[in-house]
């Protein structure tokens, strides 16, 4: 972590000195508009005014329930600058887990968008009551920068890089949401440790990421990353199809595209069809979120010319800390830790092996989750964050995702990966993607359970087919022993399958032999 003495997050993207050096650049794009970092200044102190005026003070917390734009930059930067906890919300969230946060978080102020107040009951009921609630309409937002007057009566914090900066939700796919809580150098950290070393961003790049700000890699992508290198941020607040990400890259020619493995499939899909997929701009495509399948790898780097440089990151790491390199690119790998971090495979007693538990640890490593001491020492353990995937580690150093602990299982007694019976399938020519589960056969005894979305109708005998094709490839025991056909996966809105979801229609349903 930096080790200034005083140190905010505001001054670190938009203080005079920075400004001096790059006001003129273009921060944003956002709906036809470029918007300059000098607007980008005059908006958060204009946001900085409109928190005081609602008695924000140093420890409070914002919730912010915005889509992708310069105003959710500002706010939660206005934030930053009063000492304030920033709360970004995903705004792909039902209701009752929007009014859980509010109240978990004891927010403050939210700060939300027009569009997204009729998503259910009143989540005022669900602030504290000296609390406020500020509307940003959705359809005529404000024009960055004009007519905006400097800060007036506003008495800035005294923060330190060790003072609290914004909570971050998890999704809660297995449960209620936990608020993971970072400070104000842990974004510096990420900028140093994977921006700078792994990416190496600079001025002249103009990055989009389909991810949103609201998630943690979204909000480096976004936010951390291009903000620090004065850089230019291309935003969208729509929905993230592969028409409009294809129309995106060839109007607003992106050099850097993040996304998670869902969209490079999409995308390719896209472009398989006879749609219209220009990546002449790009110089970096990104990819975090889940494992990223060996076949979608290898499809972009053949069909597009670029590797796409996969990762595995946090939201309590906050972002990636094992990355693949240019030029050091290995399909179906997460590669090798990134600097400034440290990363251990151990078994259940904790000590070190090939194949085993992800630990982690770094100085951008979450202060502890919000409410729950109890979480937080379960889960960081002598400066050892446990991430809940299983891991091999080669004799080279590049690390090989398996699966989440709790996705992993046994049949006959030795251990299945999910992934990797995944990759087997969709080696296979007629799929496009690919879930693995556990499931109880009908005599009673653990089997694997395989849910497949085709890329055409179905053929008699496929399910057979792919069974064999699996068997040909690893184990017996390994292969399926039902398969699935389903027109699409249940995701998160992070994009990652849930396969809780598969698993539970899989023990509802029970297993026969295909």
């Amino acid at each position: 972590m930096i080790p200034d003495s005083s140190f905010n997050l505001f001054d670190y993207f938009l203080g005079d000195d920075k400004l001096a050096e790059i006001g003129s650049r273009t921060a944003f794009e956002f709906r036809g508009r470029r918007i300059s970092y000098r607007d980008l200044r005059g908006e958060t102190d204009h946001w900085t005014r409109r928190l005081t005026a609602c008695a924000v003070a140093e420890g409070d917390r914002v919730a912010i329930l915005l889509f992708d734009s310069p105003e959710f930059i500002a706010c939660f930067l206005a934030a930053a600058k009063l000492g304030a906890i920033a709360v970004p919300i995903n705004t792909f969230l039902p209701a009752e887990d929007v009014a859980f946060i509010l109240s978990d978080s004891g927010a403050r102020l939210l700060i939300i968008e027009s569009e997204l107040q009729n998503k259910g009951d009143p989540y005022d009921s669900r602030l504290p009551a000296n609390s406020a609630t500020l509307v940003i309409e959705t359809e005529s937002r404000s024009l960055l920068g004009e007519g905006l007057e400097g800060p007036s009566g506003i008495v800035e914090a005294s923060t330190k890089s060790e003072t609290s900066a914004f909570l971050l939700y998890t999704s809660g796919s297995t449960g209620a949401p936990k608020g993971v809580l970072h400070l104000h150098g842990s974004i510096p950290d990420t900028v140093e440790s994977y921006s700078k070393s792994v990416l190496g961003l600079t001025n002249k790049d103009r990055v989009y990421s389909s991810s949103r700000l609201f998630f943690a890699y979204g909000l480096g992508n976004s936010l951390s990353f291009p903000l620090a290198a004065g850089a230019t941020v291309i935003l969208d607040s729509g929905r993230a199809t592969p028409e409009r990400i294809a129309a995106l890259f060839a109007e607003q020619k992106p050099t850097a595209f993040f996304g998670v493995p869902a969209v490079y499939l999409s995308l390719l899909e896209h472009r398989a069809k006879g749609g219209e997929l220009d990546t002449s701009s790009l110089r970096l495509c990104v990819s975090a979120g889940e494992a990223l399948p060996p076949r979608i790898f290898e499809d972009w780097n053949r069909e597009v010319g670029l590797p796409i440089l996969d990762g595995i990151g946090s939201t309590e790491m906050l972002h990636i800390f094992i990355s693949n390199r240019e030029g050091e690119a290995r399909a179906g790998s997460s590669g090798t830790v990134v600097p400034g971090y440290a990363a251990r495979v151990v078994d259940d007693q904790g000590s070190d092996c090939e194949l085993g538990n992800l630990w982690v640890r770094g100085s951008s490593a979450t202060a502890g989750y919000w409410n729950r001491p109890d979480l937080t020492r379960e889960t960081i353990q002598d400066g050892w964050v446990r991430t809940g995937d299983v891991y091999r580690l080669d004799t080279e150093g590049f690390f090989y995702h398996v699966g989440r602990s709790d996705d992993c299982f046994k049949v006959r007694g030795l251990w299945v990966s999910p992934i990797e019976v995944e990759a087997a399938l969709l080696a296979h020519e007629a799929v496009a993607e690919a879930a693995v589960v556990s499931a109880i056969g009908q005599d009673g005894l653990a089997t694997a359970r395989a849910y497949v979305v085709i890329r055409a109708e179905k053929q008699e005998g496929l399910a057979d087919e792919l069974i064999g094709f699996v068997r040909s490839r690893l184990a017996a025991y390994k292969a399926p022993s039902r398969i699935d056909f389903i027109d699409e996966m249940p995701r998160t809105a992070t994009g990652k399958i849930q396969r809780f979801r598969l698993r539970a229609a899989s023990n509802l349903s029970g297993v026969q032999n295909d």
